[in-house]
This record gives structure tokens, C-alpha cells and sequence, in this order.
């Protein structure tokens, strides 16, 4: 079922075909790389909005760590895109269920036991939600979110406009209006410009194509639903930066701060979450932090490390 996926280096792909949806035909991209060493542990990535799985360094560092790392390329995003559909588009969160608990069942016939799910922004929204509604869940152990997608950072006036976008969504889902992502965040990440890191410009450009009104609905919905009795029964680590910026001229700042969120919305939503909750705000990180600069991410990773070993993961290796 598996076969050599786009990055090579023992990375694999398999397609997971989903029910239709309002576009037709849907699928979503399951990759994985698999740890040298015998091992029934694992996590599962869920990437973000203009997004996809490109980040070798993450899946080598679970590798090191005795993981089998997985990714997903949710539907119309990367891999999973189709040329009748709409890049990133959705109407209903929940609908990401579906190839999440495919997934996860994959993972786990596998032979692992012990699972993570690990979701950064848009994905780290969707995964909060998925362990909302699947506390019972035996396909998964524990979460880690990498500045989830809480609250839409806009203009108190744009805030104002919010919840009327959303209630239009649901009956004109299809119109268009700005994303409202900043250029700046793309160009000091792709290495043509100012940055790092080597992606598909295609599947993530630097100027975010433009949603539909059901997408913020979508979004929205999930975010107000996430405020209503939030009880996790996971353990769960929720990473931010420890600065957000607004004005985005100054590139040492972009490349220091999250340009994208408001790590103050984090926060607060955090607070809310019943359970075993760890926050911690990274120095020097930007939105996606594990694409900050190089100690900044691996400290990051250290904190990863450190919270899973002290959850006594006992996957056999």
C-alpha cells in the first residue's frame, strides 16, 4: 500500500480515499518513516492552514528518539490537493475526523501502541478538538500543539466581523475574502528568499490564497466550541512563542516572534483546558517553532522529549 514518497530517505506514502464531500471526490495523504530501531511508539503530525509535510528534521528527530513518525496531508492541502477542489477549504472541522481516525487505525495495525498526536496552528485546533470529542479514544495517548489556532488575530473591528462572516458561511459558503496571512512569515522561511527551509511553493506559498466564508465558519465554530467545557483527558503540552508582532518590517523580529497569532490568545484559551496541561513559551521562536532558527528549535525539542519521557511511554524498542 505504501510507496516512495516525494522526499525519498525512507520516507513512504499511501493514499486514504474519504467519503465525497460538497467538491466531489476527497483523499488524504498518510506518510511515514519508520525508526531504525524496533519500536511501538509513534506519533502522528497534523501540519497547519497553507500547509503541508515537508519537515524531514522533524520525522529523523522521533526516528532518533526510538518514534515511527507519521504525517498527514489533510485533504485539498499538499499531496492530498485535487485540481477540482479548493486549496485548504472546509466547512465543518469535524470532517478531518475522518482521516485522522483512519490514521490513527493504520498506526495502530501497525504494531504501535502507543501514540501521539502532534498538530501545529490550524492543526493543533483540529487535534484539540478531535481529544474533546474522543476522550475515550484508545488511539492515542497524549497531544502536543505547536501554537494552535485558538482565535482568528485580526483587528478589534475585524473581530466585530467574525461571527457575521461565519453565520454568512453557512448560507454562502463559497464566497471568497482575504486570508489576512502576512507575505513577511513565508519569505523568512523558504531559502530563495531570506530563509531556511526548502518546500513546495505550490503547496505553501508566501501569499495564502483567499478563504471561503465556510472556512471561517468552519474555523470558528471549532474555536467557540473549544470555549464550552473544555476537558481533556490526555496529557497535553502546548508550546507557543513567548512574543507575537505585528509590525512585520523589521526581519530580525519576524524571525524571533509569531507573526501569525496572538500568543496571548493561546494563553487564554490554555488556561480554560481541565486536565494534565503543560504551557510553555519559547524564547526566540515564530509561529511554526520547530521552523525557527536552529537552537531555538532544538530547544523546542528538548522540551518535547523531556515532557514525553516523563509521561513513561513504555513502547518496547
Amino acid at each position: 500500500m505504501y510507496k516512495e514518497d516525494i522526499l525519498k530517505d525512507g520516507f513512504e506514502q499511501q493514499t486514504l480515499p474519504l467519503k465525497e464531500d460538497y467538491e466531489g471526490k476527497a483523499i488524504a495523504t498518510l506518510i511515514r518513516r519508520l525508526s531504525p530501531a524496533k519500536t511501538a511508539k509513534a506519533v502522528l503530525y497534523i501540519h497547519g492552514f497553507n500547509d503541508y509535510f515537508f519537515q524531514k528534521e522533524m520525522a529523523l528527530q522521533f526516528n532518533e528518539h526510538q518514534f515511527n513518525f507519521y504525517a498527514l496531508d489533510l485533504r485539498k492541502y499538499g499531496r492530498s490537493y485535487m485540481p477540482h477542489q479548493k486549496f485548504n477549504d472546509i466547512r465543518d472541522i469535524r470532517a478531518y475526523f475522518e482521516e485522522i481516525t483512519d490514521a490513527l487505525r493504520i498506526i495502530h495495525d501497525e504494531g504501535n501502541r502507543e501514540v501521539l498526536l502532534l498538530g501545529h496552528s490550524t492543526g493543533g485546533l483540529i487535534i484539540t478538538l478531535y481529544a474533546k470529542e474522543y476522550k475515550g479514544s484508545k488511539l492515542f495517548q497524549g497531544i502536543i500543539l505547536n501554537s494552535p489556532f485558538f482565535k482568528f488575530n485580526v483587528s478589534p473591528l475585524q473581530k466585530f466581523f467574525i461571527p457575521i462572516a461565519a453565520f454568512l458561511g453557512k448560507f454562502f459558503p463559497r464566497i471568497k475574502v482575504s486570508g489576512g496571512f502576512t507575505e513577511a512569515y513565508g519569505i523568512a522561511l523558504h531559502k530563495a528568499y531570506n530563509g531556511e527551509w526548502d518546500y513546495n511553493l505550490l503547496w505553501k506559498p508566501n501569499v495564502a490564497p483567499k478563504v471561503n466564508l465556510g472556512w471561517i465558519r468552519a474555523i470558528y465554530t471549532a474555536q467557540e466550541d473549544l470555549r464550552k467545557n473544555l476537558l481533556i483527558t490526555k496529557p497535553i503540552l502546548i508550546l507557543h512563542a513567548d512574543k507575537s508582532l505585528s509590525n512585520t518590517q523589521n526581519e530580525l523580529l519576524v524571525k524571533s516572534s509569531d507573526v501569525i497569532l496572538n500568543v496571548n490568545d493561546i494563553k487564554e484559551l490554555a488556561n480554560t483546558i481541565q486536565g494534565d496541561v503543560e504551557v510553555v513559551a519559547v524564547e526566540g521562536g515564530i509561529h511554526d517553532l520547530l521552523l525557527s532558527s536552529k537552537t531555538v528549535r532544538e530547544y523546542v525539542y528538548q522540551i518535547i522529549f523531556r515532557w514525553i519521557n516523563n509521561l513513561h511511554l513504555k513502547g518496547k524498542s
